[in-house]
C-alpha cells in the first residue's frame, strides 16, 4: 500500500463514524506516524509504506474513530505557535484562547509577575512568559496530574525557572506578594450542559476543567471576589468567558465597585470570548 492509498482509507473509516474533520485527522496521523509533512502527499504519494507504519497508523485511526482526540492521540498541540504536551488531564489548548494571552500581552510588561489560575497545560502562562522578558508566573490547578503536564511543558519551552506550580482549589495561599496580571481560562460549562457537547469533549477532556456548576458561574464569583487580595492596584484581570455569559460575567464585575475598564472582546468568529476589567 503506498502513501496516497492508506490515506484515503484512513479517511473513509473516519468520515463512516461521522468525524467532521476526517481529512485533516488522517493527514496528520499519517505524518506522525511515517515523519512526514503536508508535502509529502502531493509530492511523493507513491511512497511505499512499510507493515509497521501500516501497523501503527491503522491503530491510531482506529482510536480516532472512538472519537478519542486527535491532540490525545499525538501527545501534543500546537497553541500561539509553541507545541505543548497535552494528555487527558488537561484540556486540549483552543485557538480561541489565543486572545486571551494576545490579550494579556498587551498589558504584560518586561519584568510583571502574573498569576494564572486553572493552567491546565500552563498553555496560556507560559504562552505570555515566551513573548515577554523577566516576567515571571505562578501557574495553580486543583490537578496534580494536570500540574505535571505542565511543568513538562515549562521545561521543554526552558521556561521552568520562570514558572511555579502550585497545587490549588484555585487561588494560592494569602501572602504579601501580589501580581500585575491575573489570567484565567476556568471552567465555565453548565454541569447540564456537559452531556450535550461532543464526544471527544464529554468523554475525553477532564470533567473538572470544564465543569461551571449550575450556570457555569461558580468560578467567575470566586475569582471576581477574591482578585483583589492578589492583584496590585491599576492591575488587570483577564479571563475567558462562554460565548453567552458576556452579560453574566460583566454584571458580576460592575457589581463590585473596585473594578473599572471593564471591556469584553470578541473571538474571530464573532463570539464573546475574554473580559477585561482593571483593578482599583
Amino acid at each position: 500500500m503506498n502513501y496516497k492509498e492508506i490515506y484515503e482509507n484512513g479517511i473513509d473509516k473516519l468520515e463512516r463514524v461521522g468525524i467532521q474533520d476526517a481529512k485533516l485527522d488522517a493527514r496528520l496521523l499519517l505524518e506522525y506516524v511515517c515523519k512526514t509533512d503536508h508535502s509529502t502527499l502531493f509530492a511523493h504519494p507513491d511512497r511505499e509504506i512499510s507493515d509497521q507504519e501500516e501497523k501503527t497508523y491503522t491503530d491510531l485511526i482506529s482510536q480516532r474513530k472512538q472519537r478519542i482526540p486527535l491532540a490525545y492521540i499525538l501527545g501534543n498541540w500546537d497553541f500561539m505557535g509553541l507545541t505543548f504536551k497535552v494528555n487527558e488531564n488537561v484540556l486540549i489548548p483552543e485557538q480561541d484562547s489565543e486572545l486571551l494571552v494576545e490579550e494579556a500581552l498587551r498589558y504584560c510588561e518586561d519584568g510583571m509577575r502574573v498569576l494564572d489560575l486553572c493552567t491546565g497545560s500552563g498553555c496560556i502562562a507560559l504562552s505570555i512568559l515566551r513573548f515577554t522578558n523577566d516576567t515571571k508566573a505562578v501557574c495553580t490547578d486543583i490537578s496534580e496530574k494536570a500540574l505535571s503536564v505542565a511543568r513538562k511543558n515549562a521545561e521543554g519551552l526552558g521556561l521552568d525557572s520562570r514558572a511555579d506550580f502550585i497545587q490549588t482549589d484555585l487561588f494560592p495561599e494569602k501572602s504579601s506578594t501580589k501580581y500585575d496580571l491575573i489570567v484565567s481560562n476556568p471552567p465555565y460549562i453548565a454541569s447540564s450542559v456537559i452531556k450535550t457537547l461532543a464526544p471527544e469533549v464529554k468523554y475525553y477532556e477532564p470533567r473538572l476543567a470544564l465543569d461551571g456548576d449550575e450556570d457555569g458561574l461558580a468560578f467567575y464569583r470566586r475569582i471576581v471576589s477574591s482578585v483583589p487580595d492578589y492583584l496590585f492596584s491599576n492591575g488587570y484581570l483577564i479571563m475567558e468567558i462562554g460565548y453567552d455569559q458576556k452579560e453574566a460575567v460583566v454584571s458580576l464585575l460592575e457589581q463590585d465597585t473596585r473594578y473599572h475598564d471593564i471591556e469584553v472582546i470578541k473571538d474571530y468568529s464573532g463570539n464573546d470570548r475574554v473580559v477585561r476589567a482593571c483593578f482599583y
